[in-house]
């Protein structure tokens, strides 16, 4: 299928309810309070999400102003809701989990073995960052670029999941083109497309305006896209890029043709409505500290007038006052303290409660975000405490390996037909993800220990048990040492001549021929 020859909405219109709530989901993610602000309470704001039957009553504008972020300033007030970054640390935390040990890639041609382990470190900086990006909006892609002033060979790069336009066929990736916007204006808006598909990608550059794509130009129109070709063969049988969910079922697009492939987002549910939530306690325990302010109550007699015209303001470091004749008695003449009380225990509590609320809806351990009154010691006390995290990670994991492994065949598979230095026997990997909580070394020698006395293990045994990361060879090499650094067995000085040598040896009596004994045959 071609790129669009221009003209027509963009991103397409059967996309527009999923890029709404993209658009929902990366301001959370972004954290920013203006953006926060304009997404729930602009009237004229086109990225609200979309309504869902139980929320007609008011329509969509008096469902979003319903949420704290909806509430309007009052007139001639500064705006003073706070936002709890909380979005942006579950994003984090998933990624992470997930990457932040690179992955074990692993294949049977040494030569292939060699070209993705040069390739792993850039590898893992673009999984960690897919990874946080996608745990906010369900996913991100991975596509093949190539550039030789920049490097010899291709690499994979990771593509945000609201700035591309995807086809499906079974559930799988078949197509997918990536835009963004190179440029723009009041009035104008220079796209950038990029297609990928089966045997080709194709590229091309549009003047519109936010929201249309506008008239097609030649790629030669813009600095951007003068060095690209309109379409470029690959020589494969299949897409050149690969889309890794963050989580499966998406609850809120499956029966929507165009999101049914698509991942959840950490976010998804009632998630946003207990951020929302948080927002607001938080908000509401610095009002208290801020109205709580120590502040005293004068008389206006106390006031010192700066003139006429000019107001009047009290000193409160002057120690000495005149006396003076009032009505009433000197008792109304006195400095009143006012200091109100702060709440931090009921908005502690409350925040507490909210934040253990979104973890559990997200399926992470409070343990995991140093929210947790104990701290672990061992690592088997870790993944104890954590074990909701590392449950929800190897989920994760389970939609994460088959199609990285995906891309990194591709990729190989690439280099190999466009002929690039190096090009290496394309060879589909096996993925490990690695383990986010660390053995404890300690209680791995323990166990080994007692298994050696115990002569329940061999050498080879506890040395795999001792470094599960070590290659056939590694083991090999370090059971060999083992073997010969032991020393021989001591033979007992107190044993008689004939027990210091096994049976059957020289010197054993019992094997000796009786024709060789010392002394005549016995009769």
């Amino acid at each position: 299928m071609p790129l669009p020859s221009g003209g027509g909405m963009w991103p397409p219109r059967h996309l527009q309810p999923i890029y709404a709530q993209y658009a929902v989901l990366d301001a959370w993610y972004r954290g920013d309070p203006d953006a926060l602000a304009a997404m729930y309470g602009d009237p004229r704001n086109n990225n609200l999400p979309a309504n869902r039957p139980s929320q007609y009553r008011g329509g969509i504008i008096g469902t979003a102003a319903r949420w704290f972020w909806g509430h309007p300033t009052p007139q001639g007030e500064k705006r003073t809701k706070l936002h709890v970054p909380v979005a942006s640390d579950i994003a984090t935390m998933a990624s992470d989990l997930l990457f932040s040990e690179p992955p074990t890639i692993t294949v049977e041609n040494p030569q292939t073995q060699e070209r993705i382990d040069d390739l792993l470190p850039s590898l893992q900086a673009t999984l960690l960052e897919g990874a946080e990006v996608g745990s906010a909006l369900g996913g991100y892609y991975l596509r093949t670029v190539w550039d030789t002033a920049v490097a010899k060979q291709p690499w994979l790069a990771a593509v945000h999941a609201d700035a591309a336009v995807p086809e499906w066929r079974w559930g799988r990736l078949y197509a997918v083109t990536f835009w963004r916007v190179i440029e723009t204006d009041d009035d104008t808006c220079l796209w950038h497309l990029e297609r990928h598909e089966p045997g080709v990608i194709l590229n091309g550059l549009y003047r519109g305006k936010v929201g249309d794509l506008g008239g097609k130009l030649p790629l030669t129109a813009h600095p951007e896209t003068a060095g690209l070709e309109p379409s470029i063969p690959t020589g494969l049988t299949r897409c050149t890029a690969a889309y890794i969910p963050n989580m499966k079922p998406n609850r809120g697009w499956r029966n929507y043709p165009a999101g049914a492939n698509l991942g959840r987002s950490d976010f998804d549910g009632p998630v946003l409505g207990l951020m929302d939530s948080l927002d607001e306690v938080w908000t509401s325990w610095m009002r208290d500290i801020r109205l709580a302010k120590a502040r005293l109550i004068v008389p206006s007699s106390y006031l010192q007038s700066q003139g006429r015209g000019q107001g009047a303001f009290f000193d409160p470091e002057r120690e000495l006052y005149e006396p003076m004749n009032v009505l009433g008695g000197d008792e109304r003449m006195e400095i009143t303290p006012a200091q109100f009380a702060i709440r931090f225990e009921e908005h502690r509590e409350t925040q507490g409660e909210l934040l253990a609320a979104i973890l559990r809806a997200v399926g992470y351990s409070a343990q995991s975000f140093g929210l947790a009154g104990e701290v672990a010691i061992t690592a088997t006390e870790v993944a104890a405490k954590e074990r909701r995290s590392l449950t929800t990670t190897g989920k994760k994991g389970l939609y994460t390996v088959p199609p990285l492994a995906d891309a990194i065949e591709m990729l190989l598979e690439l280099e190999a037909a466009l002929g690039f230095e190096g090009a290496v026997t394309p060879e589909r990997p096996d993925i490990t993800l690695a383990d986010s909580v660390a053995p404890d070394l300690m209680q791995l020698a323990q166990t080994a220990e007692l298994m050696r006395r115990a002569e329940a293990a061999s050498d080879e045994t506890l040395v795999r048990l001792l470094h599960s990361d070590w290659d056939e060879d590694q083991v090999q090499q370090e059971v060999q040492a083992i073997g010969d650094a032991r020393p021989d067995p001591m033979q007992d000085p107190f044993a008689l001549p004939g027990e210091m040598t096994g049976p059957g040896e020289e010197g054993d009596p019992a094997q000796q021929d009786p024709g060789q004994q010392d002394g005549p045959p016995k009769e």
